[in-house]
């Protein structure tokens, strides 16, 4: 572990040691927390939103696949207690089947 530490981890740790004292002088306590919120983390937010709405339009462009009725799949031993109970909660009519296909 001390060699992954001096080899890669201690290096980027430096680097970011510097930089935010390049920002505004020497960064302690609660400024170099303040720092490391708005010049790390929210890029990284801003990073996590792109790739999240990437995936989304990429799941929209694949076909559903079909629906097989296993008999080890989709159990009801008991009623949901809402609507009809077949559908879940959070039921989805698009993604989501019931135990003899899909709705939509």
């Amino acid at each position: 572990m001390s060699q992954f530490w001096e080899r890669y981890l201690r290096p980027s740790v430096d680097q970011v040691s510097r930089s935010l004292n390049l920002i505004g002088g020497k960064a302690t306590g609660s400024l170099l927390w303040k720092r490391v919120t708005f010049l790390v983390a929210t890029p990284i937010v801003a990073l996590c939103m792109i790739n999240a709405y990437s995936s989304i339009d990429k799941a929209d462009k694949e076909p559903r696949q079909p629906f097989v009725q296993y008999e080890y799949m989709r159990r009801r031993n008991k009623r949901f207690p809402w609507g009809n109970g077949e559908r879940s909660l959070f039921h989805n009519p698009n993604v989501n089947a019931l135990s003899e296909g899909y709705e939509v």
